[in-house]
């Protein structure tokens, strides 16, 4: 509809204008200004008139001034740093592939009696066509038609990469891995809910120990609240008008309940239970409980698109003085644990939208405490405006994994709105009446995508702490299967995830061959010689051979490995 294209480039045109002013856009155009380029060379412009693309080399695809991304043919307005990404960058890949790959159909003289959306042109001849089923307009209901998607490529060469990197993604894939190292696997009795197995348990619980290690170290207590609740809690949070279309409801006549699809509205309710001081503050609440939402059967994929999940979810209720405080400290939470796990990662600041719900100085006082709070975090970081929620403004954070591929999974984001609807309230140092600011943050996000993304970055060859498969033992001959039980029952009894492999018809290299394709982090042969000693032989996953080991020492070598949360493979 007209309405609706006019509301859309109306933000576009506000982002564009919000944007413009935190670059520092306000001073008149004809002036003159200095870039400076990579190489440290410096050129002399005009502001409003000079444009990046006027100064881009061969091969320039976007830019980055002064740390963010900007168009080629828009006009830069003050001295800046100017950064050109080709398409040997990850975000110049990523503007061609999306942009500069949607195909005009009629050009490559392909006649389809469907509905076509287009989104661009094909501007260059190197295309790799995929045809693949889709759910049309949001239907769960069958069709037959196809979509066809075009990927373009300034060359061979780069049409060669990105087929070898899509090849190592199929390698990759995590509904692969949870097959072959029997993980979890769905059932069609519950569309959309994983099926964890004993090992995929292990990782999840893994995973869950470990932010709840961090939220002990850092002032979080957890709360356990229920899974089924009134309609009357969605009404009053605002969810049952934007949101009951993806909720599973449950009628006990004459009431209509509802799954929880998001834990903030019970935790509002905690918060009410009884008058709150400003010495209580900040209030850190985390919750593991089971969340769903009702997500199109045709949409659902993998642990990346589920129904029933569960979060690192948690939500801080603070004064406006500690906002900062609280902000800065979630960053420095997301940093420990994407340390722990290799990723590198940026921050987006996502500001107001249109339309936004409250006053545009609480909103103005919030983004910048929130800018702040990045500029002294020290993590790359960028604008984008017009993209935080109609409640409050967010940061949201974009990890990269092995394959170069960027994955948003932490949250931090305000919330203007719920403390209102809830009338939460505190009492100040001077005896008033305030409100409190309320946080949502998430750091790993849905814990089962954060495991699709940890097989996939990992290629099943988990690390110690996480792994399913940490020690498999070998016995060979004569009485070492015997101390070979006694070395798996110690391990397992130390904490460890531990086999034994005692077929008596596979050769010992043949049995270090399944373990090392199974991922199994360490190998331990045992024979009459280690059985004498107490030792065991260890070999790495890669097949270093680490030397004979007294079965104390392996322990507490094991132990450091775990507790320190290392992803070498070695002691």
């Amino acid at each position: 509809a007209l309405s609706e294209r006019l509301r859309v480039f109306e933000a576009l045109r506000l982002k564009q204008d919000s944007s413009g002013r935190r670059t520092g856009g306000s001073r008149s155009p004809g002036h003159s200004l200095s870039v400076r380029l990579a190489d440290s060379r410096t050129v002399k412009g005009t502001a409003g008139i000079t444009t990046p693309l006027l100064i881009a080399r061969n091969g320039a695809i976007v830019c980055r001034v002064n740390g963010q991304l900007w168009e080629l043919e828009r006009p830069l307005v003050e001295d800046c740093e100017l950064h050109l990404l080709g398409f040997d960058t990850v975000e110049g890949r990523q503007v061609w592939i999306e942009i500069k790959s949607s195909v005009e159909l009629l050009k490559c003289k392909i006649h389809f009696e469907i509905e076509i959306i287009f989104f661009g042109l094909l501007h260059r001849p190197t295309i790799v066509f995929c045809l693949v089923t889709f759910t049309l307009s949001g239907s769960v209901e069958a069709t037959d038609v196809v979509r066809v998607i075009g990927v373009s490529f300034p060359g061979e060469k780069e049409r060669e990469e990105w087929e070898r990197e899509q090849e190592e993604a199929r390698k990759r894939d995590h509904r692969r891995i949870g097959m072959d190292q029997e993980l979890f696997f769905f059932n069609d009795v519950s569309p959309g809910s994983c099926f964890f197995l004993p090992k995929g348990a292990h990782i999840y619980n893994s995973l869950t120990e470990f932010i709840k290690g961090e939220y002990r170290n850092r002032g979080f207590s957890e709360v356990v609240t229920p899974t089924l609740y009134s309609t009357a809690l969605w009404e009053r949070s605002g969810h049952w008008e934007h949101y009951s279309e993806n909720m599973f409801t449950v009628t006990c006549k004459p009431h209509t309940y509802a799954l929880k699809p998001m834990n903030c509205p019970a935790h509002c309710l905690m918060y009410e239970q009884r008058l709150r001081s400003w010495r209580e503050l900040p209030l850190r609440w985390a919750d593991f409980g089971a969340l769903h939402r009702n997500e199109h059967s045709g949409a659902l994929g993998g642990l990346t698109r589920v129904r029933r999940f569960c979060q690192d979810d948690a939500h801080i209720f603070c004064t406006p003085q500690q906002l900062e405080d609280e902000i800065t400290s979630c960053l420095e939470f997301v940093r420990t644990v994407y340390r722990v796990f290799g990723f590198s990662f940026h921050c987006l600041l996502s500001t107001r939208p249109t339309p936004y719900l409250g006053e545009a100085a609480l909103w103005d006082d919030a983004e910048k405490q929130l800018e702040i709070s990045l500029q002294q975090f020290g993590e790359r970081w960028e604008l984008n405006p017009g993209d935080g929620a109609f409640y409050g403004p967010k940061i949201d954070i974009q990890i990269r994994d092995a394959l170069g591929r960027q994955h948003q999974c932490a949250t931090i984001q305000l919330d203007f709105q719920l403390p209102i609807r809830f009338n939460l309230q505190y009492v100040s140092s001077d005896g008033e009446m305030c409100r409190p600011v309320m946080v949502h943050r998430a750091v790993l996000g849905s814990l089962e995508r954060m495991i699709a993304i940890l097989a996939e970055n990992f290629g099943g060859k988990w690390p110690f702490w996480l792994s399913p498969a940490q020690v498999m033992v070998l016995p060979i001959g004569g009485d070492s299967e015997q101390y070979g039980q006694k070395v798996v029952q110690t391990l397992k009894e130390a904490g460890f995830m531990a086999d034994l492999n005692d077929d008596h018809g596979a050769t010992l290299n043949k049995k270090i061959r399944a373990a090392q394709l199974a991922q199994y982090n360490f190998i331990f042969v045992v024979g009459e010689k280690e059985r004498v000693n107490g030792t065991v032989s260890v070999r790495s996953r890669g097949g270093k051979q680490l030397g004979q080991r007294s079965l104390d020492e392996v322990l507490t070598l094991l132990k450091d490995l775990k507790e320190t949360r290392s992803n070498h493979n070695e002691f």
